[in-house]
């Protein structure tokens, strides 16, 4: 039994038993939708691929809502014979995610600390663990929470614009970003890089996060849905199966030390974020956030 509030672990199937399924031999319809509050998704059947876009506005941040809706959806994507792979993106113009919402770490209680931590951590499991193919299309700027969900994908794919940065910033807001945020980015940009980074909190240029391995691709935001189609049809070529396994080898340590750990992390946030050092840190970075909007 679950809780309440809490989101119970993904129940994967084996990753053998999608690659054993037989498509219907009825005809398929081209394409299905559903749409929550913050999300909308779109499922072509025909090639088995769904996208997932973000449309929270004004920045797509990460609120217990926006991760809810987020598990429930590549939830019903998981479970769908139809299909194997999803595309994450954003309708929201020149932003992916801006990341977690402050608003939820701030001036609440630790019963809504733990809940929101939860869903946080629920979202990385599921995503980062996902059977399916996963791309990222970051039609925008990335930073913190938003670069954890690029990271978690397969492959990145990034619009070519030095307007626009992803990193992992929270040392800049006075956060640390916690261990499997931490794995997650060693290993895509390999520790020296990460190091750096995340102490100084960087956001990087799509150019600089090219250079350093954190973005796989740049390519210009007309051509970004042609480039994901492309790279989604290279990866849907291989047998699921042998992917799958070889996913789950690359990641499984990563991920058995976050449920391992789960508790501890989840008590570690709360003592952390409600330190009165802390709180006045992101009080202050919401009013100069109000500062900016007005």
């Amino acid at each position: 039994s679950v809780p309440p509030g809490v989101l119970p672990l993904c129940r994967r199937p084996p990753a053998w038993s999608r690659a054993a399924r037989q498509p219907p031999s009825l005809p398929l319809t081209p394409c299905r939708a559903f749409s929550n509050n913050k999300i909308l998704v779109e499922l072509d059947e025909s090639s088995g691929v769904a996208t997932m876009k973000f449309k929270s506005p004004p920045v797509n941040s990460l609120s217990l809502d926006f991760l809810t809706e987020f598990c429930i959806s590549l939830e019903k994507l998981e479970n769908d014979r139809a299909c194997r792979g999803v595309i994450l993106t954003s309708v929201i113009p020149k932003i992916f995610s801006s990341g977690l919402d402050i608003t939820e770490m701030c001036g609440k209680n630790t019963e809504h600390y733990a809940e929101f931590w939860r869903a946080v951590q629920e979202t990385w499991l599921r995503l980062y663990g996902s059977n399916m193919v996963t791309v990222a299309v970051v039609n925008g700027s990335c930073p913190a929470g938003g670069c954890l969900l690029a990271l978690s994908c397969d492959y990145r794919i990034m619009v070519e614009n030095p307007k626009f940065s992803i990193g992992l910033n929270e040392a800049k807001l006075g956060i640390v970003a916690p261990f499997w945020f931490k794995d997650t980015f060693v290993n895509t940009v390999g520790h020296r890089v990460a190091e750096c980074s995340l102490q100084l909190g960087s956001l990087h240029t799509a150019p600089e996060a090219h250079r350093i391995g954190l973005v796989d691709e740049l390519v210009p935001e007309e051509k970004l849905q042609e480039k994901a189609v492309a790279v989604m049809a290279q990866w849907l070529a291989l047998p699921d199966h042998a992917r799958q396994l070889t996913k789950s080898m690359m990641r499984k340590a990563v991920l058995d030390r976050l449920v391992a750990h789960r508790e501890e992390d989840i008590q570690n946030f709360i003592s952390f974020i409600s330190k009165e050092s802390i709180q006045k840190s992101l009080r202050m970075y919401m009013e100069m956030l109000k500062k900016k909007k007005s």
